[in-house]
């Protein structure tokens, strides 16, 4: 987390606050990323949203302020990584019509 907030300073880097009665229930960090095929990409670094604020729709708007910043650069596409075991975070960006495409895989060395 500390490593996408100090990115900021990057122009091709942005994050979003939300706020609730003027406390602070999530942000989202987003920046560029190229994908393979040469195309410039805008990727979700992270999401955060405060467990008392889940399920309200913060998440979402974090997400579409996310997207719209992708969209005012011209971008048509937005990346986002999680882990295998996170259901949660799985089940709520396919809700948001993201579709799960790479596959990571790893070993633990000994």
């Amino acid at each position: 987390m500390r490593d996408s907030l100090s990115d900021l300073a990057d122009p091709d880097s942005g994050a979003f606050v939300a706020e609730r009665n003027g406390e602070v229930v999530g942000f989202v960090c987003v920046s560029e990323r190229s994908h393979f095929t040469g195309e410039v990409d805008t990727y979700i670094g992270e999401l955060v949203v405060a467990q008392k604020a889940e399920g309200v729709g913060v998440g979402r708007a974090l997400v579409e302020a996310a997207e719209d910043w992708g969209r005012s650069r011209g971008r048509t596409r937005v990346v986002v990584d999680t882990g295998a075991a996170n259901a949660p975070a799985r089940r709520f960006y396919a809700a948001l019509g993201y579709e799960e495409e790479d596959i990571t895989v790893s070993r633990a060395l000994d």
